[in-house]
């Protein structure tokens, strides 16, 4: 029989009078599933999560199209690794891991088709993916409102959370503040900003412009290009006549190929003016040319260089899967560690009903390839590890600082005091 497991809470009259006339749904075209319940909740939605079967649906959706391709399809392919480890090992409370999987093609539009389908058509127990925000933005209401679970695996500007998401990128005081901590020790006085047009860069420049309005450091110049852009003409040359210290880029997807291209031909050097990313990994270095971007600097929490016995195994099984000239990365480590992050909260709960597994995450912790990692069950955030590399001429990233412990998730930067205003609670 499907695992029914718990209610919903409604948020209007409108939809009680959906539950309360099933005919209503054929004529709305409305499907209503689920799974959790909350204390006070009056009404329930049946879920279609099957767990009678021996084997249990879980959702992959990343852009296997599109501009975001070019780093989607690895976190794709490391989501595959963590399914296959797991069901070699036994599976989950018994049960294989049956992965369904969906192209979000770079729009968010379709990300939010397709997590509709994954819930309420293929009955998936959660969904693995996404990658700009405005897919996630896009997404958080189908998971809130049909009260199902998202694992979202890649850093992003903060200033939120959800019951229904669980976020295992970094939030902004893990890697964004530890970046700009890093330039202002190496006495960096003013900033350039480069960004792709849509929510992260745009946030993520807004938290930038008060750090450096409270911390001494002019912002010289902002600007952005579409996703998908390759015509950095224009901005690299204001850059180059800006006199910045540093740059500070986010933007995302293939877009760095071109912008990297025109900042090397204009003469720019990581010597005299670095750029420091925070959307460039390894699979990116290897698209744009390391000898194009060596020297520059990024700030994640994983690098493939990370030395660990979890990372060697990692980096071992992966390039045994997917080639040994394909790199790991951060995004992709991330995504990997959500799988097992679910596997392990799923056993603590010794279910996989949606309110269990959000009552039972907190605490739950993983060996992971960057190190241990725990979750934050009042903000479904996980603990990370800043590191500041550099990019070197093998393609590879080396950290050349890192903070002294795993970092707290603070999302909405409220120990900060020129935070304030932003948007957090």
């Amino acid at each position: 029989m499907p695992d029914s497991c718990g209610s919903h809470r409604q948020r209007s009259k409108r939809y009680l009078r959906i539950m309360a006339a099933p005919t209503a749904l054929a004529v709305a075209g409305l499907v209503l599933t689920g799974c959790g319940s909350k204390a006070g909740d009056d009404t329930s939605v049946a879920s279609c999560v099957d767990t009678s079967k021996d084997t249990i649906k879980v959702g992959m959706l990343n852009s296997l199209s599109g501009t975001m391709a070019i780093s989607e399809v690895t976190v794709r392919d490391s989501i595959q690794l963590a399914i296959d480890q797991i069901n070699a090992s036994g599976g989950v409370l018994g049960k294989q891991i049956e992965p369904v999987k969906e192209d979000g093609a770079s729009e968010p539009k379709i990300f939010a088709e397709k997590a509709d389908k994954l819930i309420s058509s293929d009955c998936v127990a959660a969904v693995f993916g996404g990658w700009t925000s405005s897919s996630r933005k896009a997404m958080k209401p189908v998971f809130e409102g049909k009260n199902s679970l998202l694992y979202y695996p890649v850093q992003y500007e903060g200033l939120e959370d959800s019951k229904n998401i669980f976020y295992t990128g970094a939030t902004t005081n893990q890697q964004i503040i530890p970046a700009l901590d890093y330039l202002k020790e190496k006495g960096v006085k003013s900033l350039y900003l480069v960004g792709s047009d849509y929510v992260f860069p745009q946030t993520a420049n807004d938290e930038i412009k008060a750090y450096a309005s409270a911390n001494g450091i002019e912002i010289k110049g902002e600007d952005y290009a579409p996703l998908g852009s390759t015509d950095f003409s224009t901005i690299v040359n204001k850059v180059r006549t800006s006199g910045a210290g540093a740059v500070f880029n986010t933007l995302n997807g293939d877009s760095n190929v071109a912008f990297f291209n025109e900042y090397n031909n204009a003469g720019l050097k990581a010597a005299e003016m670095p750029v420091v990313s925070v959307s460039i990994a390894e699979e990116e270095v290897k698209a744009i040319g390391a000898n194009v971007i060596a020297g520059q600097l990024t700030a994640w929490n994983y690098y493939q260089t990370v030395d660990s016995p979890e990372n060697k195994a990692f980096v071992d099984a992966y390039k045994a899967k997917f080639g040994a000239d394909k790199p790991t990365s951060d995004p992709m480590e991330a995504a990997y560690v959500s799988v097992y992050l679910w596997k392990n909260t799923v056993e603590k709960a010794k279910s996989f009903a949606v309110k269990d597994i959000q009552d039972n995450a907190d605490g739950v912790t993983f060996a992971a390839p960057e190190g241990l990692v725990t979750i934050d069950g009042s903000n479904h955030h996980i603990t990370k590890t800043a590191l500041i590399g550099e990019i070197k001429p093998d393609g590879l990233i080396y950290t050349v600082w890192q903070s002294p412990s795993p970092i707290k998730p603070d999302p909405y930067l409220t120990s900060y005091e020129w935070a304030k205003g932003l948007g957090g609670k």
